[in-house]
């Protein structure tokens, strides 16, 4: 999911790598273990994103679970873990996270492929948010790889502005 253009006060977060991982632990906003996932699948986030955003969890089994943490991590302002399940050749150098831009709503319209056997995939989706007193809604269609096993995200475009 690519990142809406950030509104007022930001924070940055600059990645260092060790290890593979960014050095920063960039989430800003909390959440309890026990709440509905941000995703909006139903389930608890400690069995639903959390696990995944933890552990990296194979960075989701599907490209379907991969999509839905990682709009939980834009939820949570988790920058490195944005970053880890993004693919290499399209990552950014950082991500900024507004204070005046909310979450309110994904909605998954189409898949294909990104199955626990599959190496590509595609979600489809839109994401409702509010920046100030303004409401949106992000419409794309993310594209999904796998590398050495895990799912990661390459790049995604809006299917309403896309030519034929």
């Amino acid at each position: 999911m690519v990142a809406p253009a950030s509104v007022g006060a930001t924070t940055v977060f600059t990645p260092g790598v060790e290890g593979g991982r960014s050095k920063l632990r960039s989430t800003t906003v909390s959440i309890e273990q026990n709440q509905p996932c941000p995703c909006g699948t139903g389930a608890d986030y400690k069995t639903c994103c959390g696990p995944i955003h933890e552990a990296d969890a194979g960075l989701g089994a599907t490209a379907e679970q991969l999509m839905r943490a990682r709009y939980s991590a834009y939820v949570l302002h988790d920058a490195d873990f944005l970053l880890r399940s993004w693919h290499p050749n399209t990552r950014p150098q950082e991500l900024s996270f507004s204070s005046g831009h909310t979450w309110h709503g994904l909605t998954i319209m189409e898949t294909t492929g990104g199955g626990g056997l599959e190496s590509d995939g595609t979600v489809e989706f839109r994401a409702r948010f509010k920046r100030d007193d303004d409401h949106f809604e992000l419409h794309e269609r993310s594209t999904f790889t796998r590398i050495g096993g895990k799912w990661v995200y390459v790049d995604g475009f809006d299917p309403d502005q896309r030519d034929g």
